[in-house]
């Protein structure tokens, strides 16, 4: 039984100053293994370096952030897309769209991820991660042009309702839960009472969102437990319930 964390961005510079300790705090909470999803074509390196040292534990992912979608997209595309054909790497993220600050550049935005979606169909349906704020609508309207019958992924850190949830599982998507669930009155809690467990996976977006008691500090790997347990009790099942299942559900995404 291990916990895994399907989105995690410690190979930022957050990390670096101990990077070490906060894997092995991870592997000490039962974490075993790691999803890696990066933000934009400069972030790999780093990415893949940290992958290196736990081959095993990590899980690579490329992909154009929907933040990181700037008038240099067609070069970052052009140079995440073949890093596809390495065998090191197992997935595509993080994209998605974000219209929470800005809604400038939305034709951009749908275009890039558009482009990536794809990418996940050329690719023997590659896992995505999707990044997805205040654009449910525009996110829906972009799987209506695909025309893809299902999808393989998680919509990482996911904030809408119940409605949405099932729209989404229904198109094959998993949930990523993460610290956000733990915070006092937030509306994740009823989705995650509503949805079954066979449809939800762990997550930290690490350094980012540490759930309660650590948060407004730096999110971590080891804190999935907290997680887990804040599922456990809003479901009434056993955290060992929520472990083996949720890592089950991470795991057939690399099938």
């Amino acid at each position: 039984m291990f916990f895994t964390d399907t989105h995690s961005h410690i190979y930022s510079e957050e990390f670096t100053a101990d990077i070490a300790q906060v894997v092995q705090r991870a592997k000490q909470s039962g974490v075993e293994k790691i999803f890696l999803p990066v933000t934009e074509y400069e972030s790999v390196a780093a990415m893949l370096e940290l992958y290196q040292t736990d081959t095993q534990m990590f899980v690579p992912m490329v992909g154009l952030y929907p933040g990181s979608v700037k008038d240099d997209m067609a070069e970052q595309l052009r140079k995440l897309e073949p890093l596809l054909m390495d065998e090191r790497i197992k997935g595509i993220g993080e994209i998605g769209l974000d219209f929470y600050w800005t809604k400038d550049n939305k034709a951009q935005q749908i275009q890039a991820f558009e482009t990536q979606m794809k990418w996940s169909k050329h690719h023997n349906d590659m896992p995505v991660s999707v990044h997805c704020r205040k654009a449910f609508d525009e996110v829906f309207e972009c799987f209506k042009h695909l025309s893809f019958s299902s999808y393989k992924g998680v919509f990482h850190c996911f904030s809408g309702d119940v409605q949405q949830a099932y729209k989404l599982i229904e198109l094959g998507f998993l949930l990523g839960i993460g610290g956000v669930v733990t915070f006092k009155n937030a509306h994740l809690q009823e989705v995650v009472r509503q949805i079954d467990i066979k449809h939800l996976v762990l997550e930290t977006d690490a350094p980012y969102l540490a759930p309660a008691p650590f948060r407004g500090s730096r999110n971590e790997p080891s804190y999935i437990p907290y997680i887990a347990a804040k599922i456990a009790e809003i479901k009434d099942i056993s955290v060992q319930q929520v472990t083996v299942q949720t890592t089950e559900n991470a795991l057939n995404l690399l099938q």
